[in-house]
C-alpha cells in the first residue's frame, strides 16, 4: 500500500512552495540531462553537433559575438509594365509576372528600367 502524503490537507501556500521545489529541482536535473545528451551526441557525430549548432544559429542571422552584415539597398532593373509597382532587382528567382511574360515570347530586356537623368556623368 501506498503511503499518503497529506498533499490534500496541505494549505495552499504549502503546496505553491512545493511545486516551486519541484519545478526547480525538475529544471536542474533536465538541464544536466540535456548537457549530458549533447556531449554524447557530440561524441557519436565526431564534433559535428557543434558544428550543425552553429550553422543553424547562422541560418537564423544568430551567430555568437558577430552582428549581422548590413547590406546595401538594391535597386530594381525590371518593372512589370500592366502593373508599374512590380520590380524586380534582378537577383534572387524571377518574380512570376516575369517568367509568364518570358514564356509568352518576350524578352527580358523589355522590362529593363531605363537609367534616369541621375547619372555620373556629366
Amino acid at each position: 500500500m501506498m503511503k499518503k502524503t497529506g498533499l490534500e490537507t496541505m494549505s495552499i501556500d504549502d503546496l505553491w512552495t512545493l511545486h516551486e521545489r519541484v519545478s526547480k529541482v525538475l529544471s536542474i536535473r533536465i538541464a544536466s540531462e540535456k548537457r549530458e545528451l549533447e556531449k554524447r551526441l557530440a561524441y557519436l557525430n565526431g564534433g559535428s553537433a557543434a558544428i550543425a549548432r552553429e550553422a543553424e544559429l547562422a541560418t537564423r542571422g544568430v551567430v555568437e559575438g558577430k552582428p549581422r552584415r548590413k547590406y546595401p539597398r538594391v535597386l530594381p532593373k525590371y518593372r512589370n509594365p500592366s502593373s508599374p509597382s512590380e520590380t524586380w532587382s534582378g537577383r534572387g528567382k524571377q518574380p512570376r509576372w516575369l517568367v509568364a511574360a518570358i514564356k509568352s515570347g518576350r524578352k527580358i530586356n523589355d522590362f529593363k528600367i531605363e537609367a534616369t537623368g541621375s547619372s555620373k556623368a556629366h
